[in-house]
């Protein structure tokens, strides 16, 4: 996809015939809110309650884990756009829009905040998730392409995240199954 919209190719013009024909089919005021779900002042809240939920059931590990998914959220969203300096749907002369920083935001946040409180709170992060893109999509923030990557990028830096919850865990009970001599 990177790609794609960098050499600007058959993918990336499909992706901005079809953002053309997909802007302002829904309500102004319905796109704005379901896009705002990817704001931090929403999603960071969303985070840290779930984090500070975590922390008082002894569940620290995750908690930093957690947090530390979301910060890099930024580190990596921010230079890919300077990198790609795409123009945004309505804004052509503005730059930076590949990939969208609020549907990352969104679903590291919302997936993390789920995963420290309840499991079965997977079903309504991914809901979140996909309105929050669906919503920007419609309102003309982002190209679909943006959302999609955002969505990639969210999956690798939750499946790290949770590669090094489960490493950690698999090393203490390896160290705890040690004889001491």
């Amino acid at each position: 996809m990177t790609w794609q919209v960098l050499v600007h190719g058959p993918l990336a013009r499909l992706d901005e015939r079809v953002s053309r024909s997909l802007v302002d089919t829904v309500p102004r005021w319905l796109s704005e809110l379901a896009s705002d779900l990817g704001n931090l002042t929403v999603a960071l809240p969303v985070l840290a309650a779930a984090m500070a939920y975590a922390v008082f059931r002894g569940r620290r590990r995750q908690a930093l884990s957690a947090g530390l998914a979301m910060a890099s959220v930024p580190l990596l969203v921010v230079p890919l756009k300077e990198w790609t300096a795409r123009p945004g749907p309505l804004e052509p002369w503005a730059h930076g829009y590949y990939p969208s920083g609020h549907t990352a935001t969104a679903m590291v946040a919302y997936f993390g905040a789920a995963w420290l409180v309840s499991r079965r709170l997977v079903p309504v992060a991914a809901v979140l998730t996909a309105v929050t893109g669906t919503g920007l999509v419609l309102r003309g923030f982002h190209w679909p392409l943006d959302v999609v990557a955002s969505g990639c990028l969210g999956f690798l830096i939750l499946g790290i995240s949770s590669a090094s919850l489960r490493s950690g865990r698999s090393r203490r009970r390896s160290s705890s199954r040690t004889p001491t001599g």
